[in-house]
């Protein structure tokens, strides 16, 4: 069946709407940073670069690192930039663009984010790295697909949903395990909270008045009757969405945290890009 073109909305040269992408500018390996000048910051590792485009926030690097085809790729700020960058991506490899049909064979992507968050236990320290091996979507974008939910998922959002009264179910999804064993060395593995924006939505006060005066105390001590050692330990602005796409198109998805600051003990690290760098060479090390 063909795709409308309102549906799947392409350019003038035939490229992907938002990413100005097209599929031979991609590469399987395909790392993901929230801001788009941190996507230099990665590929100024690479041994080369063939493709460099922008659109908007979605910048693009491709090239190789130690031989091996490499993208990296910025996505902004949020779940909703995050359905863009994951659908266009997906309609990359396994949508013929210029028949606008479906792809006999799945092609699956091994997508690895890097990202800045923070810390909601004092046993995850400023500095560290971790690991999200379930994200918790406290935004509303699954509100808008069909995704899969096995009893504890749905168990974890059901508690959630109570326990933050709101009025939709956050949504679980766990990362991709044979990427995990992979980046879990010398890693923090926790649980990771994606929120709907920066300041209310993580429990910042400003001028504002909360609506959920205790969203951080009631993160960090969130447990599960029959899991008491599932607990959410950091939250950020992306991940979950990353999970729950990657899970609905077929997808590899891990995420990966540089934790800047501690929303327990009010601390910000003093230093934060040293953090991320490190974390960034430490993905390239290992991918």
């Amino acid at each position: 069946m063909q795709i409308p073109e309102s549906e799947l909305v392409l350019n003038a040269d035939g490229s992907a709407y938002h990413l100005h992408l097209m599929p031979h500018q991609i590469a399987q390996n395909i790392i993901v940073v929230g801001d788009p000048d941190r996507v230099p910051k990665v590929s100024q590792f690479f041994d080369t670069i063939e493709h460099k485009i922008q659109k908007r926030e979605f910048v693009t690097h491709t090239g190789t690192y130690k031989g091996k085809p490499l993208s990296v790729i910025s996505s902004g700020i949020g779940t909703d930039n995050v359905e863009i960058l994951m659908t266009e991506l997906d309609a990359l490899v396994n949508i013929d663009l210029k028949k606008r049909e479906l792809k006999e064979k799945h092609t699956a992507l091994n997508i690895i984010r890097i990202g800045t968050s923070g810390s909601l236990q004092d046993s995850v320290p400023l500095g560290s790295h971790l690991i999200s091996m379930y994200g918790i979507g406290l935004d509303t974008l699954m509100c808008f697909y069909e995704l899969p939910q096995n009893r504890f998922e749905n168990e974890v959002g059901k508690l959630l949903k109570e326990t933050l009264t709101l009025p939709f179910q956050p949504y679980c999804v766990p990362c991709a395990d044979a990427l995990a064993k992979k980046f879990s060395v010398e890693m923090v593995k926790g649980v990771t909270a994606t929120c709907c924006g920066f300041y209310a939505p993580q429990g910042r006060k400003i001028r504002n008045m909360l609506k959920i005066p205790n969203l951080v105390g009631a993160l960090s001590s969130f447990k599960l009757p029959e899991s008491p050692n599932f607990q959410v330990t950091n939250f950020e602005m992306e991940t979950a969405g990353y999970y729950a796409m990657g899970k609905i198109l077929g997808h590899e998805m891990l995420s990966l945290n540089a934790i800047i600051a501690n929303r327990i003990s009010n601390k910000f690290h003093h230093s934060p890009e040293k953090c991320v760098n490190e974390l960034i060479e430490k993905v390239l090390a290992t991918i």
